[in-house]
């Protein structure tokens, strides 16, 4: 009569694996789990070890050490292995977790030194995987602007101000802004499969000149609704100019994308977008202006479009200046409304999120390792996760910026 076998979390046990007792030879395959059962059955059903191992085609000595287990753990399942005992220490992997929380820059070079001083010799790859399981993984630094206290107020103002502007308001928005694409720029990234020593292949490799190979500069504009009006400024702007490509470029993208009455128009503080002659010409043509906080290109969706756009050109590989403009206008053309208004509707999340980076009380400490800092770096280590900010300068006096709810 057969008994189901019941199973539990295990350790493996090198007998379940055929292998006679004195063999140096490598281990064979394991046995199916299948199988293991059926030697339980058949011993619960009284035949012998000998009896079982003719029956199914196995040493007698696997059927004993299985049946062996069986006794042992109620279970034919291979249990966990121990494994090697780790090469650092608890002490050493919090020595070396807070080492790296206080200063994320620590290399693991710096780490391995540290580790062999205290007596404990590792590899950089063990410092990877100790420090990977403590949930902390290397990754290239972003690049952010640098924000004065200043700065740091009028995100937060902005942000409450508009924190809970229905999604139906920023549809309401053309969002512009300035760009430039190189040739031969870094726009992308690029993934090939190539074997082993092929890596100057031509077709695995992306050709790179000095300067990317000469750019262009465009301005362009979008809504919700879709891509606005997308042109290259071939001159170096300046504030006649700026009000120039507005007189061309804004109301005609507004009246194409269906804009509806008291439509917003958002631009960032630029001089040339904020010279008084430029004010006065947006006050003169009755433009809505979304008062925009200084040092803020993280808040304007249109950072995401102008990257969907880079990417798209990259793909594209053009030759040449006039290749890249053409593409350029062809792809920006091709940019799909629910693109536009997916990265639209994404701007109230962006608010929260720059809400709770500065009024949770995490606090997030930036040191300054020179004594000549005097202004606050801003950072963007986990925007979905609360931060509070806190700026320590190590000159003798220290200069603490609290945000908190009550302000």
């Amino acid at each position: 009569m057969s008994t189901s076998v019941s199973t539990s979390t295990s350790v493996s046990i090198s007998s379940d694996v055929i292998q006679t007792p004195n063999s140096t030879m490598a281990k064979t395959k394991e046995l199916s789990k299948d199988t293991r059962n059926k030697i339980v059955d058949l011993h619960q059903a009284g035949k012998t070890e000998s009896a079982i191992g003719k029956q199914l085609g196995v040493k007698k000595s696997t059927v004993g050490a299985i049946i062996r287990k069986w006794k042992t753990y109620k279970t034919t399942d291979n249990l966990p292995r121990s494994g090697a005992p780790r090469k650092i220490s608890p002490r050493g992997v919090k020595m070396i977790t807070r080492m790296v929380s206080k200063n994320p820059r620590t290399t693991r070079g710096d780490l391995v030194n540290d580790l062999q001083r205290a007596g404990t010799k590792v590899t950089k790859a063990t410092i990877s995987n100790t420090l990977r399981r403590q949930g902390l993984k290397s990754c290239s630094a972003r690049r952010v602007p640098l924000l004065k206290p200043v700065h740091v107020r009028a995100r937060l103002k902005f942000a409450r101000e508009h924190l809970d502007d229905p999604e139906e308001d920023w549809e309401n928005v053309i969002w512009s802004d300035e760009t430039k694409i190189e040739l031969f720029g870094k726009n992308s990234t690029c993934h090939v499969w190539r074997r082993k020593n092929a890596e100057l292949h031509p077709k695995n490799t992306i050709p790179t000149v000095k300067h990317g190979g000469g750019n262009i500069m465009l301005w362009g504009c979008f809504s919700a609704k879709g891509p606005g009006r997308l042109i290259r400024v071939k001159e170096r702007m300046n504030g006649a100019m700026y009000r120039e490509i507005l007189s061309k470029n804004l109301l005609p993208s507004a009246r194409a994308l269906k804009m509806k009455c008291g439509w917003v128009f958002q631009h960032d503080n630029d001089p040339k977008h904020t010279a008084r002659a430029t004010k006065e010409w947006l006050r003169k043509k009755h433009f809505k202006v979304l008062e925009w906080p200084s040092q803020s290109p993280d808040l304007n969706p249109i950072e995401n479009l102008w990257r969907e756009l880079k990417i798209r050109v990259a793909q594209r590989q053009p030759q040449n200046i006039t290749a890249l403009e053409e593409i350029c206008m062809e792809e920006w053309a091709k940019l799909p409304a629910t693109t536009t208004l997916h990265y639209t509707t994404l701007q109230q999340t962006t608010l929260h999120n720059t809400t709770l980076h500065y009024t949770t009380p995490l606090y997030n400490r930036l040191h300054y390792t020179t004594p000549h800092y005097t202004t606050l770096h801003y950072t963007n280590l986990h925007y979905t996760t609360p931060h509070y900010i806190t700026i320590h300068n190590t000159t003798p006096l220290y200069t603490t910026l609290h945000y908190n709810k009550e302000r």
